[in-house]
């Protein structure tokens, strides 16, 4: 086991460990950045066959703000994993563990994975999870306007990259966003666009620049919409009355 069960139920409750921050990489603000370089143990991981055995141990850690499920969190400070593209969530891990995406409350369980093979394998581990059909969704008054003004938006400039389901392109590092819980795409949309993802795709910031925060409202509404057939976890039965 990664972590002893006291201290899991510790982290459940919202303790956080302490750690040091991630050294910076120049990000998005720097010259020479390239989204998706090739290099570091990013590329050696992407390289491995992740086991998915091992992977559930080294997921131990990750469950406890992730959930076992790999559900996430509704209020969107935890996202949701299960089901995630393993190129993305090594990308993401790596990007954090490197400091080129600033996750403070994160970092200091990346760097708890030891090597480029416990970062595939934990990988492969939540990629194979169902996705949650219960999860965090736009529950304002408008939300039949919303989600309708929202698809409109993604079909428009967000479906080629994130497909029809929003299940994303693994080869190409697009994420899954089906089942995802709508503050979590809100807020990362939101800090994407003013600036503040260090490591974000410059041809999504490109796209996502010119939207307004009512835009932004609205394409999230509409992607914690979506499903991906096959993928999605089944229903929980009806409790008998």
């Amino acid at each position: 086991m990664k972590l002893p069960f006291l201290l899991i139920g510790l982290l459940s409750a919202g303790v956080a460990l302490a750690g040091p921050p991630a050294p910076k990489q120049e990000g998005i603000e720097g010259k020479n950045y390239k989204w998706n370089a090739q290099e570091g143990e990013k590329i050696e991981a992407l390289k491995l066959k992740g086991d998915k055995t091992r992977g559930e141990e080294a997921y131990e850690i990750c469950g406890a703000c992730h959930l076992p499920s790999g559900a996430g969190r509704p209020d969107g400070t935890f996202p949701q994993l299960a089901g995630q593209h393993t190129t993305v969530l090594i990308k993401q891990m790596a990007d954090i563990r490197a400091g080129l995406r600033d996750n403070p409350t994160m970092y200091p369980f990346a760097a708890t994975l030891v090597d480029p093979q416990e970062l595939a394998d934990v990988s492969a581990y939540i990629e194979a999870m169902c996705i949650p059909v219960e999860h965090g969704k736009y529950d304002g008054a408008d939300a039949a306007i919303k989600v309708s003004q929202g698809k409109e938006l993604y079909e428009k400039q967000c479906l080629e990259c994130h497909g029809k389901n929003g299940e994303g392109d693994k080869e190409k590092f697009y994420p899954v966003i089906a089942g995802q819980h709508y503050k979590y795409l809100l807020r990362q949309m939101t800090e994407i666009r003013d600036g503040h993802r260090r490591n974000a795709n410059p041809d999504m910031v490109k796209v996502i620049k010119p939207y307004t925060n009512d835009q932004l409202v609205a394409i999230s509404a509409y992607q914690a919409s979506l499903k991906m057939p096959g993928s999605m976890c089944k229903p929980k039965a009806a409790k008998k009355k």
